[in-house]
């Protein structure tokens, strides 16, 4: 199956992966919509070929020790980093 990968930066600090390029890998396979070898013409309908691309795999070209830019956001306005917001009912009791 052909797949992209997505090159990026990745932030310990928080464990964030920001995404900076993203490149196809070409699986070759004749029964691959996404393959540039796909044996059929466009508007395939064939229910044997392949219709779905793999899992993206992140490639992390760069590592930063601080928190990605929206956390960073986040913390200047006050609000918690990796923790949702508190429920506003909980909030009433």
């Amino acid at each position: 199956m052909c797949h992209n990968i997505i090159d990026g930066r990745y932030h310990t600090q928080c464990f964030h992966f920001v995404e900076m390029a993203t490149r196809t890998v070409d699986c070759l396979r004749a029964n691959c919509l996404f393959s540039t070898r796909h044996a059929h013409p466009v508007g395939c309908r064939n229910s044997q070929c392949v219709r779905l691309m793999a899992t993206p795999v992140k490639n992390p070209i760069r590592v930063s020790p601080a928190c990605c830019p929206n956390c960073i956001h986040i913390k200047k306005l006050g609000g918690p980093i990796g923790k949702p917001p508190p429920s506003p009912i909980a909030s009433r009791q």
